[in-house]
């Protein structure tokens, strides 16, 4: 099986609310939306926003809060630019879980969570570089 991920979809409560969070917060476009679903293009896959409800139906299986533990990062170039974004990501009603700083393994990073509690890891780490693209490449 090719090692790829083609979308990830998150569920969420109130679509406007998590609308806000992604297009405000991140600076992100919608590609497509309608009353249940916004999908984002990203560097090499799709974002899903679903309502829960919508999504637990689609998948056959309980969507209630604490059902996985993940979290997903957003990397970016330079380590100010973790705190710069954290800050506009609360703005756009995200709610921080860990406030910026150095981890043992190297670089900076802080934790912001969505409006619907799902986990965002804001990361610079300086062995891992973007491409133009946005793309970023596993370093050590």
């Amino acid at each position: 099986m090719e090692q790829q991920i083609s979308v990830i979809t998150l569920g969420v409560e109130d679509l406007t609310r998590a609308r806000r969070f992604y297009e405000v917060g991140f600076g992100w476009k919608s590609v497509f939306e309608n009353e249940e679903i916004i999908f984002f293009q990203m560097n090499g896959f799709v974002l899903g926003l679903w309502i829960k409800s919508s999504l637990a139906d689609d998948a056959a299986r309980d969507m209630a809060a604490g059902s996985g533990a993940y979290a997903i990062a957003h990397n970016v170039p330079n380590k100010t630019d973790v705190t710069v974004a954290m800050d506009r990501l609360v703005r756009a009603g995200g709610q921080i879980t860990r406030e910026a700083d150095a981890p043992p393994q190297g670089g900076y990073r802080g934790y912001v969570t969505d409006p619907d509690g799902h986990s965002w890891e804001i990361a610079w780490n300086p062995a891992w570089p973007i491409d133009e693209d946005g793309h970023v490449t596993f370093g050590l």
